[in-house]
């Protein structure tokens, strides 16, 4: 099993939540709600409103997002998914737990707020120029007051 950290369209009530529990792309529980530990610029690009955070740390926001425990085969959906690695790149890196949902599996103690944990996390180092001075997010919604609607894979040409 593998700690990812997610932070846009596959968090709950965004427009991807369903795909982490579809059992056809493997196995997947939440964790705990976190935030990275260094700053990250996220922002949101595109002709699809895509949430993209650059992997640029030290720049932007710590941002909230979950961490979740896959299993190897929704791990390769997830990879899949996020287009690794030409889109996003799966990278380690430290997240402060906020609220942990309960002791993963074979763990003998839950981790404590405010502790740090390692995770996988999809940034990308392959983005627009001017991506840099868009807004920066601490935190996505598809559904927020930033007016960019997120447009489903499903209906992109």
């Amino acid at each position: 099993m593998t700690r990812v950290f997610v932070y846009g369209t596959l968090k709950k009530g965004q427009p991807n939540y369903h795909r982490m529990f579809d059992a056809a792309n493997g196995k997947t529980e939440f964790l705990a709600s976190a935030l990275t530990a260094e700053r990250y610029p996220l922002v949101i690009a595109g002709g699809s409103n895509i949430p993209f955070l650059l992997n640029l740390p030290g720049r932007g926001h710590r941002v909230h997002g979950e961490i979740y425990e896959v299993d190897d085969k929704m791990l390769r959906f997830l990879d899949d998914f996020e287009s690794v690695p030409t889109m996003y790149q799966r990278t380690l890196v430290q997240v402060e737990v906020k609220a942990w949902a309960r002791r993963a599996e074979g763990e003998e103690e839950e981790v404590a707020p405010g502790s740090m944990t390692e995770v996988g996390m999809y940034s990308t180092t392959s983005y627009k120029p001017d991506w840099l001075s868009l807004p920066n997010y601490e935190s996505y919604d598809a559904f927020g007051d930033h007016g960019l609607e997120y447009v489903h894979r499903e209906d992109r040409d």
